[in-house]
């Protein structure tokens, strides 16, 4: 059996859970937008790279308003996070040019949220054939850039 080291996994598995606080509303207070990964902040939401993407680019729209249910934001609320999810999927599809998107919302740890208590919305860029053996067999994704990259390569389009 061959073993595939994911280091930067350690961090999540042993403090999921056990971070105090809400992990959305202690990145927006420490104000540092580049080590915290956050592209855009707008009115209401704000825009942030996931921390452990699926793909190179998985993005979220996340409110400001610390809630667990769409149904309780407001219309002007939702109006900007769908517009603010427009401008990242127009801004991914001109730098990464996938071939399709995921787009949407886990609501609750049945549903996969990994931060249940504040509501985000996903935007995955894919590929054909981005789900590889690595995926389906060793239960692993390969990204081809860190973080670091991905944040470069999409702030210039958000500033």
């Amino acid at each position: 059996m061959e073993h595939i080291w994911t280091p930067w996994r350690y961090t999540y598995i042993t403090n999921v859970d056990r971070t105090p606080g809400c992990v959305f509303c202690n990145l927006l207070e420490s104000g540092d937008d580049r080590t915290n990964l956050i592209l855009f902040r707008g009115k209401l939401n704000f825009i942030i790279l996931n921390l452990y993407p699926y793909t190179s680019g998985h993005l979220m729209v996340v409110p400001y308003q610390h809630e667990s249910s769409l149904a309780k934001f407001d219309d002007e609320s939702t109006s900007e996070m769908m517009s603010l999810a427009k401008m990242a999927e127009v801004v991914l599809a001109r730098e990464y040019n996938p071939d399709g998107f995921n787009i949407g919302w886990n609501l609750g740890r049945a549903a996969g949220a990994g931060v249940k208590d504040h509501l985000h919305m996903h935007l995955v860029p894919r590929w054909i054939g981005d789900a590889n053996f690595m995926t389906a067999i060793g239960e692993s994704r390969v990204l081809p850039e860190d973080l670091g990259q991905t944040y470069d390569r999409l702030i210039k389009h958000f500033s």
